[in-house]
């Protein structure tokens, strides 16, 4: 699956990850302590957004007391303490699996629904032995029995890839939701594995923030009709945020800062950096209801656009 037919605007959205990905490169090893604490702040990141997407009604801040200190939150349903925890367990398991990673198979994706969906499902870490139908879908996912053989093929495909690797881990992104191979829990385990196979490669795990939930499900619906570069632009933009974040560690050009700040001295507005932010032309990072970018972004914003 070469990435041959791929529009400009994703080659260029792919190159400025890339790039961002090579300076991060030059810099390893990261101390271990930065390395912790930013692995704290993804797992926090992808477990609260990746359960709210899927309707877990607890806030950030809850999902922080009960990953990371035991807390129960009063008022709060048993399931969505356990897909808070299950979720963390399971983001932790990616990390470690990313480090000595080779290829998909079986085990790999059984194991993440299993740690997401234990004490949740009587079927958790099988695929599904029933058919199934999903709310508000044009339609429903394949058979049972076709399950496995389709699973092959996807795993077959996602292994022999030659394809950019965000191009591949948003084609195993999208074949898992559409074979829906588990009775519940594909999305989840989906970014997840899609997650994996970033890391695996070297790039820090994507977070796909709730907010952006319809805009999701629509990169999902133009995959079922055979167009996957939407998705593999939004989980681009989401992996662009995810660089700035980590490189801003190490401040200098890479410090973020509000837009507000860093359109001083130049011919820009605040205004027109956040539209650029929001277009994905300009790489930054949301931090609360704020745009942040960097001298860097600004710099190659100019660069491949020019003042215009």
């Amino acid at each position: 699956m070469p990435d041959t037919d791929i529009s400009e605007n994703t080659r260029r959205i792919l190159a400025r990850v890339d790039s961002k990905k090579a300076i991060l490169d030059a810099r390893r090893p990261l101390p271990a302590e930065a390395v912790r604490r930013i692995h704290e702040e993804f797992r926090l990141a992808h477990t609260y957004n990746s359960n709210a997407i899927e309707g877990n009604t607890l806030s950030q801040n809850e999902t922080k007391l009960v990953i990371e200190e035991g807390i129960t939150i009063g008022g709060k349903p048993l399931k969505d303490h356990l897909e808070a925890t299950g979720n963390a367990m399971a983001f932790d398991r990616v990390a470690e699996l990313s480090r000595s990673f080779n290829t998909i198979d079986h085990v790999v994706i059984q194991e993440l629904h299993e740690m997401v969906t234990r004490g949740l499902q009587m079927d958790s870490g099988r695929y599904r032995t029933v058919n199934v139908r999903i709310a508000g879908a044009a339609k429903s996912p394949p058979d049972f029995s076709k399950v496995p053989r389709l699973m092959d093929g996807l795993i077959s495909d996602i292994n022999r890839s030659v394809a950019h690797p965000l191009m591949t881990s948003a084609r195993l992104h999208h074949g898992l939701v559409q074979i829906h191979p588990f009775s519940d829990g594909n999305g989840r385990v989906a970014r997840l594995l899609a997650n994996l196979f970033l890391m695996s490669h070297g790039y820090p795990p994507a977070v796909l923030r709730t907010e952006g939930r319809k805009a999701y499900y629509r990169c999902l619906a133009r995959a079922d009709v055979g167009d996957i570069e939407p998705l593999a632009v939004f989980v681009a933009r989401a992996l662009d945020e995810s660089l700035a974040l980590y490189l801003a560690t190490f401040g200098g050009a890479d410090a973020l800062m509000p837009l507000s700040e860093l359109a001083r001295g130049t011919p820009y507005s605040q205004e027109y950096l956040s539209l650029r932010a929001r277009q994905g032309l300009l790489g930054a990072v949301k931090i609360g209801s704020e745009w942040h970018s960097s001298k860097r972004a600004l710099k190659d914003y100019i660069g491949a656009h020019g003042r215009s």
